[in-house]
């Protein structure tokens, strides 16, 4: 490809002076892409995510309780988009903290991952009341994002006032520095006018991979860019009734292919090539489609099996699946607490969790006499897959 037919494409460079130097800020033109998106070589890929994400959001035909499934799996992705960040906690780490546990990560790792959620429920309830996929949503989000942890100092909802810049200890040796503060608020205008225009004949999915780019090339706030950044291609794709659920996720497909992921975003800035960044992205889409849609299966099946061990306890069933039914909901739990949201004698509950326990259903992961933790692991496996902290 002539690295001149994408030139209307590619952003201008401004000096900024910033921290006591001079350094060169980027740019992007404003959205659409001029020249328009040459689907020739996307089409098809296209299709095939298309497909993917109508079985995804048929998950309801297969799983007998989808919110399980999705309170899960939004607790993942809150995790993995945090992990990309730095963050080092695990999923036990995020259940034990909602539970009111001592997880074993530092408690701003925690937190973060658990802003996370609050921040992606907040946007679909806006979004469910009426309220559009805007700047003023992002905004909001992005403060709920930011409401704790180590990104509170950081203007949380606020659009930064100040230059930022990615890798590097300074805009003179980073690896990309964002457009100057003055440029945020124009561009962020675009953005949303872009989301919303259909002038453009993009199908929602195509401007959903646009979106995220461009979002993440203006960088408008101080911190918090990447996850915000990730949400918003859920958000958009249920704004636009592509998914009735936010079951899509991006973040394992970005962390497991992060090398490329960073080397196609300067590809689109540097060279204008947003064909090549959409293949990737629309790869990433059909891959983790399918990939939720099987885990989804999965666990259906897991459930249904363990239902049918538990039938076999006879006059013991009710209350081992009562318990059972609990630590769907929450699959790590101590016996104290399970005892309590079983509305039961700490007895009764102990001796459901042993019953359990002898079916292969659960397991007790601390060894000890007191402060029993059980998880139900068959079910954590199939949630935690990827989900290994990032190791620098």
């Amino acid at each position: 490809m002539p690295k001149t037919k994408y030139a209307e494409r590619i952003g201008d460079y401004v000096i900024i002076s910033t921290a006591g130097e001079t350094a060169r800020a980027y740019v992007p033109k404003l959205l659409p892409p001029v020249p328009a998106i040459d689907m020739t070589n996307l089409s098809t890929l296209a299709s095939e995510a298309m497909l993917a994400l109508g079985r995804l959001d048929g998950v309801r035909a297969v799983t007998p309780d989808t919110s399980l499934f999705l309170y899960m799996y939004v607790r993942k992705e809150a995790l993995l988009s945090s992990q990309i960040e730095g963050t080092q906690s695990s999923l036990s780490d995020l259940l034990l903290y909602e539970n009111e546990q001592v997880p074993g990560a530092p408690m701003d790792d925690v937190e973060e991952v658990s802003t996370y959620v609050a921040a992606l429920n907040h946007g679909l309830e806006r979004m469910r009341g009426g309220f559009p996929l805007s700047v003023r949503l992002m905004r909001e989000i992005h403060g709920i994002l930011l409401a704790t942890g180590r990104g509170s100092t950081k203007q949380p909802g606020e659009f930064r006032k100040s230059q930022n810049w990615i890798g590097g200890t300074r805009p003179g040796n980073a690896i990309f520095v964002p457009p100057p503060p003055s440029s945020v608020i124009n561009l962020m205008a675009n953005l949303e006018k872009f989301l919303h225009s259909k002038g453009d004949k993009l199908s929602p999915l195509i401007k959903a991979g646009i979106a995220h780019l461009q979002f993440e090339t203006i960088h408008p706030f101080l911190d918090g860019n990447g996850r915000l950044g990730r949400l918003i291609i859920t958000l958009y794709l249920c704004s636009e009734g592509i998914l009735e659920e936010p079951l899509l996720y991006l973040s394992l497909y970005l962390k497991t292919h992060r090398k490329t992921y960073y080397a196609l975003l300067n590809e689109v800035r540097e060279h204008g090539r947003w064909e090549v960044w959409l293949e990737f992205f629309l790869s990433g889409v059909r891959d983790v489609a399918k990939q939720a849609h099987q885990a989804a299966r999965t666990i259906s099946d897991i459930f249904a099996s363990d239902a049918l061990k538990i039938d076999e306890l006879k006059r013991a069933a009710p209350m081992a699946r009562k318990v059972r039914n609990i630590l769907q909901q929450r699959p790590i739990m101590t016996a104290t607490t399970i005892a309590e949201l079983a509305d039961t004698s700490f007895p009764t509950a102990n001796n459901a969790l042993s019953n359990l326990e002898r079916l292969g259903i659960l397991t007790e992961i601390t060894g000890k006499e007191r402060g029993r933790i059980y998880a139900y692991a068959r079910y954590l496996d199939v949630l935690n897959e990827g989900t290994e902290p990032i190791r620098q």
